[in-house]
């Protein structure tokens, strides 16, 4: 039986910016026996600390947590969250989620910046 896993989903707008996640833990957060990589994904928020909360219940009780996005073709897409946090600024609550890209996803770099793209 698989488990419900707890969303954070973005609702409208574009498919967010993924970038590839530099830090050293998060390779280490990954290991095992399939190919994956980490990005980071950071968007404003209404409240941060409650999008944190809801994925750590899900890791508590053994569930996942998964972000929900469109990925602008009118499709949306699901990747696994391994991590997440979230500060106060000015502009209102920033939450930084770490997500799993597996094969179905690959992140490549177009004019300088790197975007997730369907393969």
């Amino acid at each position: 039986m698989e488990l419900k896993p707890a969303y954070i989903t973005i609702v409208e707008g574009p498919p967010p910016d993924f970038e590839e996640a530099t830090h050293r833990w998060a390779n280490g957060v990954l290991e095992g026996a399939s190919l994956s990589q980490t990005a980071l994904v950071q968007m404003r928020t209404f409240d941060g600390a409650k999008l944190v909360q809801r994925c750590q219940t899900a890791w508590r009780e053994g569930r996942p947590a998964r972000l929900n996005f469109p990925v602008g073709d009118g499709t949306r897409g699901e990747l696994d969250i391994v991590a997440t946090r979230w500060e106060k600024v000015d502009e209102g609550d920033k939450i930084y989620l770490w997500v799993r890209i597996d094969a179905q996803f690959d992140i490549e770099e177009i004019d300088g910046d790197d975007w997730l793209n369907l393969t």
